[in-house]
């Protein structure tokens, strides 16, 4: 096929010898077949802020740290050089998201590097060279859909004692290949420690994950694994080798708002006599 304009970089600097065909376009990037040498590979080219149609980014970059006090400040203002470096610092969080799960022990396709807002990594396929279908393109029967469930429930765990949520998990982002689910697509992985909104994303992953493997195995629904994984990690008791159950139990309290506001007026209370005792006590002197 032609080369793409994006494309064409790369096959001049002898990254990509040829272009096989185009896979996919997604909500953020357009993603080729490439033949690199004897490897076939996938190249993923990034679409640009304006036209891609990911929602909320803001929330996904909050807590990610800029090195440079310069690069800093002109994506606060918004400078065309602030935009251009958002936009890296949004393709290299999903290269450095794939090494750190990779090495965690996480299965995502292995990278190649980023050159020009295009990512080469691994074409992920079965035993037979076929591209690996999504999880939602997958039928499978209740124990399968049990033994997979459980190993997505290890791998989100596994991102978490990482510092990771991946943040927009789904059917639409895991593939299937004959070794089980491969996990895809983390440009809006977030900073478990320094986003707020991490545990509220930790539980769309998990509930996502957990609903559509209930359409093959219902008695999945009952699970309580998002409560379960973040309360562990709260705790600082959640490691790589931490059982998990999809049980998770209330403490069966809940604020008592009357009590809290009484218990306010009573230290305001006593610290406006403590006040009027020193100025007695001043006034006397």
């Amino acid at each position: 096929m032609k080369v793409p304009k994006r494309l064409q970089p790369l096959v001049d600097d002898g990254l990509i010898d040829e272009v096989l065909s185009r896979l996919m376009s997604g909500k953020e990037a357009d993603i080729f077949i490439v033949r690199c040498g004897s490897e076939i590979r996938c190249a993923k080219v990034y679409k640009d802020a304006v036209k891609r149609s990911f929602k909320k980014a803001a929330q996904y970059q909050e807590g990610r740290k800029v090195r440079s006090g310069r690069r800093a400040r002109a994506m606060e203002k918004r400078s065309n050089y602030g935009r251009k470096q958002q936009e890296e610092v949004w393709q290299n969080a999903e290269v450095d998201a794939l090494s750190r799960l990779a090495r965690a022990g996480v299965r995502v396709p292995e990278t190649f590097g980023c050159v020009d807002g295009v990512l080469l990594m691994e074409l992920v396929t079965n035993d037979e060279g076929e591209v690996a279908p999504r999880l939602d393109d997958v039928m499978m029967s209740a124990e399968q859909a049990l033994e997979d469930h459980a190993t997505m429930m290890h791998y989100v765990k596994l991102m978490l004692c990482a510092g990771l949520v991946h943040g927009d998990l789904s059917e639409f982002n895991v593939l299937v290949d004959d070794y089980g689910p491969v996990i895809i697509d983390l440009p809006q992985a977030v900073n478990a420690a320094a986003n707020n909104n991490a545990q509220s994303m930790l539980a769309r992953d998990i509930n996502n994950m957990t609903r559509y493997y209930a359409e093959f195995a219902p008695q999945l629904l009952n699970t309580r694994y998002a409560e379960e994984i973040w309360a562990l990690y709260e705790e600082g008791a959640l490691t790589p080798e931490t059982p998990l159950t999809g049980l998770f139990e209330d403490d069966g309290t809940s604020a008592d708002v009357d009590a809290v506001l009484e218990e306010i007026k009573a230290v305001m209370q006593e610290e406006e006599e403590r006040r009027q005792r020193l100025q007695e006590a001043e006034e006397g002197d």
